[in-house]
């Protein structure tokens, strides 16, 4: 199983935001389950810490060509020197996804996550209404923990999605 963690690179002096970041990043280690993410800073870096200090493994989609721009928790890197056009991998690549927080990137990446189905869990992040009020797929929770069981609860059967 894989769960993207979104979230913005310059969490403005956000402190909590960092800690739940890290906790949902420790969640994903513990449940085995690997996380994605654009492997820079703020929300990012906290989720690689917190699964890469559990053991966990972390794949970085860098929007760079650079892999050194990598966080140093990033256990696997992938240059795409794309830019913000990594969003869409990032998402792609998971089962569920994870928005901690949220900045015009998150915005996109949530998006692009519902067009492909994808499960959103929203923490302290960007609160969606259609016209009609109908579902549009993203859980709002206030826990690292009820993050991390949603995510697993919502993504599909791992071997049925590749």
């Amino acid at each position: 199983m894989q769960i993207s963690v979104i979230g913005p690179g310059a969490p403005d002096g956000d402190p909590e935001l960092l800690r739940d970041a890290e906790a949902v990043g420790r969640g994903i280690a513990e449940a085995g389950a690997v996380l994605v993410c654009g492997g820079l800073t703020g929300v990012m870096e906290a989720a690689s810490r917190g699964a890469s200090e559990a053991d966990g493994t972390v794949l970085g989609v860098l929007p760079t060509l650079s892999l050194a721009d990598a966080n140093p928790y990033v256990s696997y890197a992938v240059a795409t020197g794309i830019g913000e056009a990594r969003n869409l991998a990032v998402v792609a690549s998971a089962h569920a996804v994870i928005a901690v927080g949220g900045a015009w990137g998150t915005l996109s990446e949530i998006a692009y996550a519902r067009k492909l189905g994808r499960p959103v869990i929203a923490m302290r992040s960007w609160t969606l209404r259609n016209r009609a009020d109908t579902d549009l797929g993203i859980v709002e929770v206030e826990t690292p923990d009820e993050a991390v069981r949603a995510a697993l609860t919502a993504a599909p059967d791992a071997t049925t999605q590749r």
